[in-house]
């Protein structure tokens, strides 16, 4: 059996780029990618944090995540844009779209980033270092924007080395390589190696991949639990899996969302839980599921994460519904604190025509109807118009939609 090779294909700051590509396609002589350049929230409330930089703003020592405010004391002629996400969605969709034109095989794993199978490319090209130069060049040619691509038998010695020097850039990173090409590099380079992993492994006196790679793994497990063997089995390019074209069984539905300024309070909160919910609600009701489990996410300026979730009586695909007991589980929750990422997960899905039992004294049956008439006649004008085509009432005028009359829709067009 053959062995397959895999590309990892990631665009280079691709907030940043694809906003650069847009302003200079509507005249922009400048190009936000060669002077020093965030995507990022608003200086003058100093909430704000970077989203994407440009490579000018790299070398002031300016990182993602960091508060806009510090960027900012870091290089003081910065410049600063808000992020635009329905732009980065039709450039994802467009980048995708091409790329699956050199191979149907592709697993798009975030809005910026997808895995490849070389095979279906292999008889056409003198080789995948060959076949990749091709995308990159071409990528670069038709939209605008640079990608980097790469190259292993391995998916994550793939997106390893898609991470090697940027941009614009192919690199190999083949099983046989990682002793010379990955094992100098710092622990913290690694796929899924954290900030909070990296203080446990400096405390052991674990330095460099390679010292992580030979490290004893029962040390690791007991000071990491199972996270500490999947970076030991990373660090020695341990990965069986395979790209997968085809999303497996759909487990849930997500949507998350860093925010260009952290929400520092419920009103800020509930309005982004609510575009959330709706984004959700929407993919259960076009891939004909319902969910029976919400889960409220919350990532904190310090980047503490917390999550809390809760069991529906009834199944549902209803915007109103999701988006209260997320609200619910948000009051629950919060803690005060600066929030920099809200997330909405349901899970527990059933088919939407799977029966489900309703109580005697459940009073919501007509008004459910009627709220699954409006979600469809919603989902039916955004399908043929846009999404911009129709808005709730509440997210246009920074309301919060009531918190009792639980089925009740509100829009505007």
């Amino acid at each position: 059996m053959r062995e397959q090779i895999i590309f990892h294909i990631d665009v280079n700051s691709a907030f940043l780029s694809w906003s650069a590509v847009a302003r200079l396609e509507a005249g922009s002589e400048t190009d936000l990618r060669l002077i020093p350049s965030i995507v990022g929230g608003d200086i003058s409330k100093r909430h704000g944090v970077v989203l994407a930089k440009s490579i000018p703003a790299k070398a002031y020592g300016i990182t993602t995540g960091e508060p806009v405010a510090n960027a900012f004391r870091k290089c003081p002629q910065l410049v600063t844009i808000p992020p635009d996400h329905k732009l980065y969605h039709r450039q994802s969709a467009r980048l995708m779209e091409y790329l699956s034109g050199f191979s149907p095989d592709i697993e798009q794993v975030s809005i910026d980033e997808c895995y490849m199978d070389y095979t279906p490319l292999a008889a056409r090209h003198t080789s995948p270092e060959a076949a990749a130069s091709v995308i990159k060049d071409t990528v670069f040619e038709k939209f605008g924007f640079t990608v980097n691509i790469g190259i292993s038998d391995k998916k994550v010695l793939a997106k390893m080395a898609s991470d090697f020097k940027k941009p614009n850039l192919v690199h190999t990173l083949y099983s046989y390589e990682i002793k010379e090409k990955m094992w100098p590099l710092p622990v913290s380079s690694l796929f899924m190696c954290g900030k909070s992993s990296v203080d446990v492994l400096h405390k052991l006196g674990i330095l460099t991949i390679g010292d992580l790679a030979q490290a004893d793994p029962a040390v690791l497990e007991a000071h990491l639990k199972s996270h500490g063997i999947t970076l030991w089995n990373y660090a020695n390019g341990r990965d069986d899996s395979i790209v997968l074209p085809e999303p497996a069984e759909l487990k849930g539905v997500g949507n998350s969302t860093t925010l260009a300024e952290d929400a520092s309070s419920r009103s800020d909160a509930a309005k982004t839980l609510l575009e959330l919910a709706e984004s959700v609600a929407g993919r259960l009701r076009a891939s004909d599921r319902l969910a029976g489990l919400v889960c409220t996410e919350i990532k904190y300026s310090d980047f503490h994460s917390a999550s809390h979730q809760t069991v529906l009586e009834i199944p549902t695909c209803s915007t109103d519904v999701i988006y209260r007991r997320a609200l619910a589980l948000f009051d629950e929750l919060w803690d005060g604190n600066p929030i920099r990422l809200l997330g909405i997960r349901t899970g527990k899905l059933v088919s939407c025509s799977e029966p489900v039992q309703l109580s005697l004294f459940d009073y919501a049956g007509p008004v459910s109807e009627k709220q699954k008439r409006l979600d469809e006649a919603l989902d039916k004008i955004r399908r043929r118009f846009g999404e911009d085509a129709v808005k709730r009432g509440s997210l246009m005028e920074h309301k919060n939609p009531s918190d009792s009359d639980q089925g009740r829709g509100d829009s505007n067009t």
